[in-house]
């Protein structure tokens, strides 16, 4: 009896201390892995990876977002950096906190070296108004940015700011009223916050432009915005994705499901040549 114990013991120490150990040894890989691209780009990299995680041996889904722990540490990193070194930052995110976001916008906007965003699949919201603070977009071919409109609560604030134009005043409860006057504080907020980034890199007039179509409920909130897209816009995006970076991606897996939803066999095929 008192060895069926001492196994039982070991087995539920294994239970906690495998997740764990597994964990530290793919947070080594993924340090590994930054250091040997500052080391190929001469550049501090920064990642800022959103992805449905689980929690522990149980496996409780997370879900992330740009919130304030990011922006601090972003923050943190960028004052690690010397003035004049260039930033490699590697966005994947839904989007976020409008606050950190900003915050995070404006520190990279003040960064004197080169700030190139790397998006190898999607940078939404949030993420996009990181892509406005850059000198440089790299996107993979597939990859796309989003609109960056505010929304109060799970509404868009453009279409809040439609409702006294389709319905009489005495319509309208006070509530939606109050909502109102937020949705258009918040969507000039955010307007101004964008001409602001753009204006560093175009003309006044161009930056309004494009603040606006960015902002006030052109597409929904989830409209993906293509690379072709983005270049007609005017934003500073090119195609391309060091192997590097796909690698790293390699590193941040999405939590598997019960049942995978996708397979393949995980190695490049190569069109095979004729022989003469």
């Amino acid at each position: 009896m008192p060895e069926i114990w001492t196994l039982l013991l070991v087995a539920i120490l294994l239970l906690f201390a495998v997740p764990v150990v597994r964990q530290q040894m793919t947070r080594t890989r993924r340090l590994r892995a930054i250091r040997d691209l500052e080391a190929e780009r001469r550049t501090r990299v920064i990642l800022l990876i959103h992805r449905q995680e689980r929690i522990g041996f149980l496996g409780i889904p997370l879900f992330r977002y740009i919130d304030i722990n990011d922006s601090e540490e972003i923050l943190r990193a960028i004052r690690l950096t010397e003035p004049g070194m260039p930033i490699d930052f590697i966005v994947h995110t839904p989007g976020g906190l409008i606050l950190s976001s900003e915050q995070i916008a404006m520190a990279l906007q003040r960064h004197r070296g080169k700030v190139t965003v790397f998006v190898p699949h999607y940078a939404m919201s949030g993420g996009t108004l990181l892509c406005l603070a850059a000198d440089e977009v790299a996107m993979d071919e597939n990859a796309v940015l989003g609109p960056v409109d505010p929304r109060i609560g799970e509404y868009p604030a453009a279409s809040i700011l439609r409702v006294p134009r389709l319905k009489p005043a005495e319509e309208i409860e006070d509530e939606t009223f109050i909502l109102v006057d937020i949705a258009a504080k918040a969507q000039n907020q955010m307007r101004e916050f964008v001409a602001g980034l753009l204006r560093d890199r175009m003309d006044a007039e161009r930056a309004d432009r494009l603040s606006r179509l960015l902002t006030e409920g052109t597409w929904t909130h989830d409209y993906p915005i293509t690379l072709e897209q983005a270049r007609e816009l005017g934003l500073p995006v090119t195609p391309g994705m060091p192997a590097a970076i796909y690698r790293l991606m390699d590193l941040f897996p999405q939590a598997m499901p019960r049942r995978p939803s996708v397979a393949y066999v995980p190695i490049p095929y190569r069109e095979e040549k004729k022989e003469r």
